[in-house]
């Protein structure tokens, strides 16, 4: 199959609007302001909680995405 030249795949990971910020709810840090820290984000991988592990995990994935 040929490449296609000039074209560029859309990039990025589309979050759901609406869970937005729920893991950040669940820290108690309210809505904006100072990031979640890897020890706070290693605490909540270790919750009882399997939804707030699967938050934690892909928290703490996707800060290796950025570009540098």
């Amino acid at each position: 199959m040929a490449a296609r030249r000039g074209t560029r795949r859309p990039g990025g990971i589309k979050l759901n609007p609406a869970n937005k910020g729920k893991l950040r709810k669940k820290a108690g840090l309210g809505k904006k302001g100072r990031k979640l820290t890897v020890a706070e984000l290693n605490r909540m991988k270790r919750s009882p909680n399997p939804l707030t592990r699967k938050r934690a995990n892909f928290a703490l994935n996707s800060r290796n995405w950025r570009k540098k």
